[in-house]
């Protein structure tokens, strides 16, 4: 308590002693709160956006600028940034207007001139093609990543055909083992992105993933199908290394821009469908067309696109000035038994169902995995430079990854047995099952537009609770439907609700954590998301595949083992809902009758100040 006191006090001190500065300066501008504020206040007590008209600006802290001020004015943040803003204050005071505050906003409203490109912002070095041009660069990442998903769950079946197996659990292993690895590799890229540079994280990244698809594409000459499951690991690193640095180059970025940071994170999140779409599309033309190895060539062709992306990306990306602390070291123990946990965890999960829980090393790895993990948080919890920092991770950051977790688990079992379902119970073909999952392109794209415009008018856990229905109601009407029933009725709305569960809950959750972090540690705010996001969907597989193998124990009753699975996913998904139900009944932090110095730095006066417009020349 008197820690907290203490830090509470020397905020108020720090704005006291700022307001004296800037005050001596002659730009002071004060306003105080109003009731709007009051209200937004209380809804997001610990963050808020203060911008420019330029939407240049973004500062921490209790309320927000009212309408009035918002046009020319900007906040002056916490203690951080004073002395960067009192410097610019001091170089660019005119001698004309002799400090007046009036002389000085009258001058900001004649000027018209342009702003000049800001250091810390830039986007605005950038003309508007080559930011579309960079936008689509990075969300190639995401893309690429569901793409590669695709390539083994549409042409399943013909690739099991190819290694000589049919057995669902070594089938299952093809996606697996390639979200193994992407969701646990994850977990150091966005560390050594902070350390080494983001951008060559990324090329690097892209060069990885070239490389195995290619091989993975050649290992289908050995005829050996665990060969094929380490291949497809390996080629899981390249995302694991190019999804967390894409997401911390826009938090970078877009620092100073919140609304169009909001907006790329949602574009950023619209392209996962669209990528297992189109590797949908790839994956069932060759394997259908191509003869006997032609499921090969949607490697070959992403290996292609994945070395032209690195190397455009050398010249596409600007330069990302590295802001880490040269003192920081890279967590070693913690890396070793973080991914060390993972990989056991993981492996013994999608294992089980395979050879079954009796055999004694499947649980022996689950139980040694789960030592390493409870070792990983001993260790991060002490390390100087953690991997991932619980001391500094709030709650309700907790409560959004878990929501993650459900929701992304659901999703996973969700898209893996419907093309089962659809293939096996109901036999189409694999570009048909395609032509089917369309509409998830217009669908993710609306509720990627429909959350990046709603992220600073509703709080993340509105968001994430309508991404949980929306995981919990596509689950619950593929799990319903006949097997005969047209495709119309329930699968179509299914195909068209899923979107919103993972268009809405990626963003938020992201945006959250990005927020969260301070610019130096975006990539560990990204790491966070991804590894929850792509770990989650391989766990949800191997508790899936655990539940089908028992109800389908003889392999005769195939619909019943996917409709096991599928409530298996219903669980996962009501678990999401539950959580967000409790996140919205947390009092916030006035509900909770703090204390008086927290109500004087929550209800204080907001000051902010007139930056001059430069004078044309």
């Amino acid at each position: 308590m008197l820690a907290r006191t203490t830090s509470i006090a020397q905020l108020l001190l720090a704005e006291l002693e700022s307001s004296r500065r800037i005050r001596s300066s002659g730009y002071l501008t004060a306003t105080h709160t109003t009731p709007t504020e009051k209200k937004l206040k209380k809804q997001a007590p610990s963050k808020c956006y203060l911008r420019d008209k330029d939407d240049r600006i973004e500062g921490n802290c209790a309320m927000s600028t009212p309408a009035t001020a918002r046009s020319s004015t900007t906040v002056m943040p916490l203690s951080t940034d004073i002395e960067r803003h009192d410097a610019e204050l001091a170089t660019s005071a005119p001698s004309t207007t002799n400090g007046h505050p009036d002389a000085i906003a009258e001058k900001s409203a004649s000027d018209s001139a342009p702003l000049e490109p800001h250091h810390d912002d830039p986007i605005s070095w950038m003309s508007f093609p080559h930011e579309c041009v960079f936008i689509a660069t990075l969300c190639c990442a995401q893309l690429m990543t569901q793409a590669a998903l695709a390539q083994a769950i549409t042409p399943l079946h013909i690739i099991g055909y190819a290694f000589g197996t049919s057995n669902p659990g070594e089938l299952s292993w093809f996606a697996a083992s390639y979200s193994l690895t992407v969701g646990t590799f994850i977990l150091i890229a966005g560390r050594l992105g902070d350390m080494y540079g983001h951008k060559l994280v990324f090329v690097c990244g892209f060069a990885w993933f070239g490389l195995w698809s290619l091989i993975s594409g050649l290992s289908g000459y050995s005829r050996s199908q665990v060969f094929f499951d380490i291949c497809r690991a390996l080629q899981g690193m390249g995302p694991a290394f190019v999804l967390p640095n894409a997401l911390a180059i826009f938090g970078r970025f877009y620092a100073l821009r919140p609304r169009r940071k909001e907006m790329v994170f949602a574009l950023f999140g619209a392209t996962a469908p669209t990528g297992f779409v189109v590797g949908s599309i790839f994956s069932a033309l060759t394997a259908v067309e191509g003869g006997e190895r032609g499921w090969a060539w949607t490697y070959y062709a992403s290996a292609i696109f994945c070395v032209l992306l690195a190397v455009g990306s050398v010249w596409i990306i600007p330069h990302v000035p590295n802001d880490m602390d040269n003192t920081e070291t890279f967590d070693y123990a913690g890396a070793v038994t973080g991914v060390v946990g993972l990989v056991l965890v993981n492996f013994a999960w999608n294992q089980g169902p395979v050879v079954g829980w009796n055999v004694p090393y499947t649980y022996i790895l689950l139980i040694v995995g789960i030592l390493f993990l409870c070792a990983f948080v001993w260790v991060e919890k002490r390390a100087k430079h953690p991997l991932v920092p619980f001391n500094a991770l709030t709650s309700e950051t907790g409560y959004v990854l878990a929501c993650i977790w459900a929701g992304w688990s659901s999703f996973g079992i969700w898209v893996f047995y419907l093309w089962q379902f659809l293939q096996i119970e109901r036999g189409v073909t694999p570009i048909l099952a395609t032509a089917m999952f369309t509409p998830v392109i217009i669908s993710g794209l609306c509720a990627a537009l429909v959350c990046g415009w709603l992220l600073s008018r509703i709080r993340t856990s509105v968001l994430m609770t309508i991404s949980m229905v929306a995981f919990t109601v596509g689950n619950i009407m593929v799990a319903v439907a006949p097997v005969h029933q047209t495709y119309w009725a329930l699968t179509f709305v299914a195909i068209c609700i899923m979107p919103w569960g993972m268009d809405m809950s990626f963003p938020a959750a992201t945006i959250s954590l990005s927020n969260f972090m301070p610019r130096q540690h975006q990539g560990i705010a990204a790491s966070l998301v991804n590894t929850v996001v792509n770990y989650s969907i391989s766990i949800g597989l191997g508790v899936a595949g655990t539940v089908e193998s028992r109800v389908n124990r003889d392999g005769t009753n195939g619909l019943k083992g996917y409709r096991s699975a599928w409530y298996t996913a219903i669980g996962f998904a009501g678990v999401g809902v539950a959580v967000m139900h409790v996140v919205d009944h947390i009092p916030t932090i006035e509900d909770q009758s703090p204390d008086p110095l927290m109500l004087i730095y929550l209800h204080r006066p907001r000051i902010y100040f007139n930056l001059p417009q430069p004078v044309p020349s």
